[in-house]
């Protein structure tokens, strides 16, 4: 039964992002099991702090939340044609110590999904994205891509999906992911 997890890049209440990752855990079909993490609590990233105090209990506990996931989906919004400072920073802090990114990272299934009210929807930041999970060593999925522009007409006023043509976009794009974390095998298409 292969466990995912979002992460949510954006911190806003009212994140197209976080609304995404909660419309992909309703349309996840049994068996996968679909949990959502946020960043809430994550300090920016102090090497004197870590070596003084450790890593932060927010952190530990989103390591330990990614560690017993099967595939991790990053719901990833796009501030100035980039990946957003807030997620950046908790990966940053994810990757301490050095020695374990193996551990947490490598060869971990990881997909890319975005929502944003421009026109383009998150290319620029799921770009942006490739060469820090490459360095990272996760086992990134290339079998599709979720780009939502124009996330305001896509989600309603309290966050819902509305969209039907996005709908069956991300329950084709979680089988699939699910499928590809399962199996590994790398293809990315769960039917065939």
């Amino acid at each position: 039964m292969p466990h995912l997890l979002g992460i949510s890049g954006s911190l806003r209440r009212a994140s197209y992002n976080t609304a995404l990752l909660q419309a992909a855990s309703a349309l996840a079909a049994s068996p996968v099991t679909f949990e959502i993490a946020t960043l809430h609590g994550i300090p920016l990233y102090d090497g004197d702090r870590e070596q003084a105090e450790g890593l932060p209990d927010a952190v530990s506990a989103l390591k330990a939340r990614i560690a017993a996931a099967d595939g991790v989906i990053l719901a990833t919004p796009e501030y100035n044609n980039g990946i957003p400072g807030v997620f950046k920073n908790a990966i940053d802090w994810l990757s301490r110590p050095a020695s374990g990114i193996p551990t947490l990272f490598g060869n971990r299934a990881f997909a890319l999904i975005g929502a944003s009210p421009g026109g383009f929807g998150t290319l620029s930041s799921q770009s942006a994205w490739l060469p820090v999970l490459r360095t990272l060593g996760v086992r990134q999925w290339n079998g599709g891509r979720l780009l939502v522009a124009r996330a305001g007409e896509a989600f309603d006023a309290e966050g819902a999906l509305v969209d039907e043509a996005t709908r069956r976009r991300l329950s084709a794009f979680v089988a699939d992911f699910a499928a590809f974390a399962r199996t590994g095998d790398g293809t990315g298409d769960a039917r065939g």
